[in-house]
């Protein structure tokens, strides 16, 4: 047929007429298949006694004067023994290989989903600790990273951002689950070393010692007095502190407490075995006073089976509201204000040494004040002694919840929060 023109390409698309191919010369080939929107260039060869076939481009965007070139240099590669073809799949296979290896690198947020479904769920009692550090630490500060671009440096920046908030328990915390999650990854060849392996707690927020705070009874008037007229500060966050002193329970067994565990007219807290750290279940007798706040937490949840329902739509769709709702309450509204009184910090969690600690200052027996925080007895005693010593628990929560309804009514120095100035001084 000769040599093509851009007047017969543009005749043969206009009258729509198809083909298999039409030479130019030199393998330079024209293509307009039925299934085709527009014509196609074709460059064959031989190479190896072989012949072969590639696609440069399509006429729309490649034009005959662009074909001819290409066709030229490729026909130069096809002297020198190059195979243009096979080193155009090679290319393709390459690119291929890498957007499926993109797709299959692992982000720090995908290992550690991975690594709480393989080793934490179904297997620890509260797997709720270790998921904690990370969605509300890991996952923020770099859940988004793959897991092969995570340097200590990354490690660091974390740890110290959590530091830098006040919570150096918890920067601990996260330096153990990080350790524990690079290891997985590094087990199942994931990764190859492990970035948060060179800090320890000193990295972290330094070594922890035993708490021994408590709250004495001026402390506790204190607080019942803030939390009368702090601004911010919602009365469930009231009953919320209240029932954790009076019963002495743990923060994540009253917060994520069904309102079906409770038998108020019997004025008992069935706490099942499923939600408690020493894996029993235990009967908590309720004094009259956790009976009457109880009814009214209940009452402000509604319809809902749970005795905190969650107060607004969460991240992870929590039923109840947060673990750290009221200790974060605590710390904002409540502790800057105890703080210029002089009173000394304190955490959630030293509610329930604050029960143990008046529970023996009004005389209640060893054993019984243990049980009243669902403490196991240890020794031969605990091993023989199997009574739950629940009608002496009862007279010892009542007489511990009395003697906080009279420190909150005024028992001890009282201290008028509405008159204390910015500075911290009486006006």
């Amino acid at each position: 047929m000769g040599n093509l023109t851009d007047i017969q390409i543009r005749d043969w698309i206009r009258r729509g007429e198809r083909f298999e191919q039409r030479g130019d010369g030199d393998g330079l080939y024209l293509r307009f298949r039925k299934a085709d929107a527009t014509p196609s260039w074709i460059f064959r060869y031989r190479v190896g006694g072989k012949a072969r076939a590639m696609v440069i481009g399509r006429y729309k965007t490649l034009s005959l004067a662009d074909a001819r070139r290409t066709a030229k240099e490729l026909r130069a590669r096809v002297a020198l023994g190059f195979d243009p073809a096979g080193e155009k799949q090679e290319r393709k296979r390459e690119t291929l290989r890498k957007i499926e290896e993109a797709k299959r690198r692992m982000t720090v947020g995908e290992l550690a989903d991975e690594y709480f479904a393989a080793m934490i769920a179904g297997r620890w009692k509260h797997p709720n600790i270790c998921r904690a550090r990370i969605e509300r630490d890991i996952k923020p500060a770099i859940g988004h990273i793959p897991i092969d671009e995570v340097k200590p440096q990354h490690i660091d920046d974390l740890l110290k951002g959590i530091v830098k908030r006040g919570a150096p328990t918890m920067a601990n915390d996260t330096l153990r689950w990080c350790k524990r999650i690079f290891n997985y990854g590094i087990k199942r060849q994931l990764c190859q070393f492990n970035p948060a392996a060179p800090f320890d707690v000193t990295d972290a927020g330094g070594r922890e010692e035993p708490r021994d705070r408590w709250l004495t009874r001026e402390e506790l008037t204190a607080l019942f007095a803030a939390m009368r007229v702090a601004k911010g500060w919602n009365t469930l966050n009231t009953y919320a502190v209240k029932l954790l002193l009076m019963l002495a329970c743990r923060r994540e067994e009253l917060i994520a407490a069904r309102v079906a565990e409770f038998d108020l007219d019997g004025a008992v807290w069935h706490l099942p075995g499923s939600r408690t750290k020493t894996g029993k279940a235990i009967d908590i007798p309720l004094p009259r006073q956790a009976v009457v706040i109880l009814r009214e937490v209940i009452r402000f949840g509604g319809d809902s089976a749970w005795l905190f329902p969650a107060r607004k739509m969460q991240l992870r769709m929590t039923p109840h509201i947060d673990l750290n709702t009221v200790g974060a309450a605590l710390n904002k509204h409540i502790r800057p204000a105890l703080r210029k009184r002089g009173i000394p910090d304190f955490t959630v969690h030293d509610f329930r040494r604050t029960a143990r600690t008046h529970l023996a200052a009004l005389g209640v027996e060893p054993y019984v004040a243990e049980r009243c925080l669902n403490h196991s007895i240890k020794g031969v005693e605990g091993i023989y002694n199997r009574h739950d010593f629940f009608d002496e628990r009862r007279v010892a929560l009542q007489k511990w919840a009395d003697l906080l309804e009279r420190l909150e009514n005024g028992g001890a120095e009282v201290i008028d929060f509405q008159k204390i100035g910015r500075q911290g001084r009486a006006v």
